[in-house]
């Protein structure tokens, strides 16, 4: 069973600092993609940063010089580094990864994050 489980949110003012965690569970977690995405009340759900199993990393505008994702394949574990937070990265986050071969999403429960000004 795979399971995919957030950590690390909470509350931090404008210009600080938080990291996520998210732990695998269920997956060969060395050969995915891992993705961080968001959602920010009434608004879609996006991708934020995504790593391949390789380590090649993206990220979204938004989040470019600010946020580091980051894997440590012996823990199972994927990172979201964020600094300079701005209110307006206040959210959900959530880990994903859509396991290579069978092409199946996974979604961990989330973990809130908000930035106040």
């Amino acid at each position: 069973q795979v399971q995919l489980v957030e950590s690390g949110g909470g509350v931090v003012q404008a210009g600080g600092s938080l990291r996520l965690s998210c732990t695998a569970s269920g997956i060969r977690f060395s050969i995915n993609p891992m993705n961080w995405y968001r959602q920010a009340p009434g608004k879609q759900r996006e991708l934020v940063a995504a790593i391949t199993s390789g380590g090649s990393t993206n990220y979204a505008d938004s989040v470019k010089g600010r946020f580091t994702i980051s894997r440590d394949n012996n823990k199972k574990i994927v990172y979201l580094q964020m600094s300079s937070l701005k209110p307006e990265d206040t959210a959900v986050y959530y880990c994903n990864t859509r396991r290579v071969f069978f092409f199946d999403d996974y979604w961990g429960q989330g973990t809130q994050v908000t930035v106040s000004s």
